[in-house]
């Protein structure tokens, strides 16, 4: 098990366009690795946060939920 670069997230996820959402992926995935074991639960934890900061960042400022 090797900890992830965070220009590897591009392989595993076209959520991560910038480098802060790169960077992030990495973290969330080198963090859960390291915790759990499973890559493949890395993986798809780290995907989700980052897909969940693109909808977030996606938003229009002051625009309402719901």
């Amino acid at each position: 098990m090797m900890p992830w670069d965070p220009e590897e997230s591009r392989r595993h996820t076209k959520k991560a366009s910038s480098a802060v959402s790169q960077r992030q992926w990495s973290s969330v995935a080198n963090s859960v690795l390291a915790k759990t074991g499973d890559e493949g639960k890395a993986v798809r934890i780290a995907n989700g946060v980052v897909k969940k900061r693109s909808k977030k960042s996606g938003r229009k400022s002051g625009a309402k939920r719901g």
